[in-house]
């Protein structure tokens, strides 16, 4: 029996499950096994994650990178060639782009990389239509843009969320507050500190016992918190990525139609044929990516707003900028001194090394 196959079978063996508490250690082991099996699938025995192959290792450019997925002739490449600038072959046959193409656009002063990737289809991420190697590409990516026809977006969305979270990509969700501490002996104990709502300490251990933990410490602080989550965290190799779902051809469909398309969460209406929207889509983008733009102000002129050194939220501290220009600046730094949101005074904090700024904070370095 193939590992696709032995999925199908617990699939199928949880949905006649009714889950009740003499049931709940049985559905925990089940989705234990669940996981197990998938893992195969993202790392097949003998072999890397699936990521590599002839046109899908591509020199990562620009400050963070966002990667286009969708099914076959959803409008990918006609968007992807017009936001950048570079030929991704447009056909109204499906299956016309068959390698990763990589393109940059910049917005804000900042270089931002975009892949189109070649259309995936259901069960892509059992192997079906190279689907491994595009999901593969996908884990890498700082934001995914999930393309769909406008005429059909519910259906593709929920058949390319279940691909990629069959592959451990978590869209639109923060790893959930779950600590698993394994010790030498002691047996299992369970904390939580909100209700449990969703998962119960007999499928709990049941989890466990199928990742053959039998001494740990489990400590979940996290609401709602479901036998999906724990499995998430001991496995260990989930990624978490935001996502857009861009709402391609809105030029087909009527005023009436695209209001109701708009109560889809994070979701841009566009036409990237017709060029419509593609402003707010650009403008989503920057605030999903979260990136932090820092000017230079040399001593006695003006701050220079034209190049920005762009950093990630969450990597943004004078050192990081520092290392974003060369790395021996942080070294004989003194002092900077820094205007903007993250200061305190409005005409200039001096600080250290450690200081967290803020986008479009200016900066100055003294130097030892």
């Amino acid at each position: 029996m193939t590992t696709v196959q032995k999925i199908k079978e617990i699939e199928d063996e949880m949905a006649r499950t009714q889950k009740n508490k003499a049931t709940s250690y049985h559905l925990g082991l089940l989705k234990a096994k669940l996981a197990k099996l998938r893992r195969e699938l993202i790392a097949p025995p003998g072999g890397g994650g699936g990521g590599g192959g002839l046109g899908f290792d591509v020199a990562r450019t620009g400050i963070a990178s966002v990667g286009f997925v969708g099914f076959p002739s959803v409008g990918k490449s006609t968007l992807m060639s017009k936001l950048t600038g570079t030929h991704s072959e447009v056909s109204a046959i499906d299956f016309t782009t068959l390698t990763t193409v990589p393109g940059t656009v910049k917005v804000h002063g900042a270089p931002i990389q975009i892949l189109d990737l070649p259309g995936i289809i259901e069960g892509a991420n059992d192997g079906r239509g190279r689907g491994r190697q595009v999901i593969a590409v996908a884990r890498t990516c700082n934001l995914i843009f999930i393309v769909l026809d406008v005429l059909k977006p519910l259906q593709d969305k929920s058949i390319i969320e279940s691909e990629l979270e069959g592959f451990g990509i978590r869209l639109n969700k923060k790893p959930p507050s779950i600590i698993v501490r394994r010790k030498d002996k002691g047996g299992i104990a369970i904390s939580n500190t909100v209700p449990l709502t969703n998962i119960d300490h007999e499928e709990i251990k049941a989890v466990l016992s199928e990742f053959k933990i039998s001494n740990c410490d489990v400590a979940i602080r996290e609401p709602n918190a479901t036998a999906d989550d724990l499995v998430d965290i001991i496995e260990g190799n989930r990624v978490y990525i935001p996502a857009l779902y861009v709402l391609n051809k809105i030029d087909a469909i009527s005023i009436e139609e695209l209001d109701l398309l708009y109560k889809i969460p994070m979701s841009v209406p566009i036409s990237s044929k017709e060029w419509m929207n593609i402003d707010e889509l650009i403008q989503r983008m920057w605030e999903t990516l979260d990136l932090v733009r820092v000017y230079t102000k040399p001593r006695g002129q003006a701050p220079d707003y034209s190049s920005p050194v762009v950093l990630k939220r969450g990597k943004c501290t004078v050192e990081d900028f520092c290392n974003a220009i060369h790395k021996e600046i942080a070294k004989q730094l003194k002092y900077a001194i820094v205007w903007g949101a993250s200061a305190k005074h409005s005409r200039g904090q001096k600080v250290g090394l450690d200081h967290v700024m803020e986008d479009e904070d200016v900066v100055h370095i003294a130097k030892k």
